[in-house]
């Protein structure tokens, strides 16, 4: 496979699973949940769902928890509407990049004294 179609696959799967948690599932555990990105694999048989979530680390698990409950039905809704050979394995993974940029961000803003040091 080409890995151009691999990258055009994922960003529909980022497309339809940001639809789905915001239209279709109505879980409150993943109600906070922001689809970061995904990475199919070349051969098209794995796909890594990326998210991040607003809140502490209570709700990141939660969160999880939620979008392990709905892995199936995501799933299931994804081949009726990507319509491919073969469905992707879907996994998700907490994508920490905004958490680590957040924390640089305070780094930078404390080294140039526009933030206390105890903040």
């Amino acid at each position: 496979m080409e890995p151009k179609r691999a990258k055009r696959v994922g960003v529909r799967i980022r497309e339809e699973v940001s639809d789905l948690l915001l239209r279709k599932i109505k879980d409150p555990r993943i109600g906070f949940v922001t689809i970061t990105g995904v990475e199919v694999s070349d051969d098209l048989r794995r796909a890594k769902v990326f998210y991040s979530v607003l809140g502490t680390e209570t709700d990141r698990r939660d969160a999880a928890a939620g979008l392990h409950s709905a892995k199936g039905f995501i799933k299931r809704e994804l081949a009726a509407r990507l319509q491919l050979k073969f469905m992707p394995e879907i996994g998700f993974e907490y994508d920490e990049s905004l958490e680590y940029g957040d924390r640089i961000e305070r780094l930078i803003r404390r080294a140039r004294g526009d933030i206390p040091e105890g903040a």
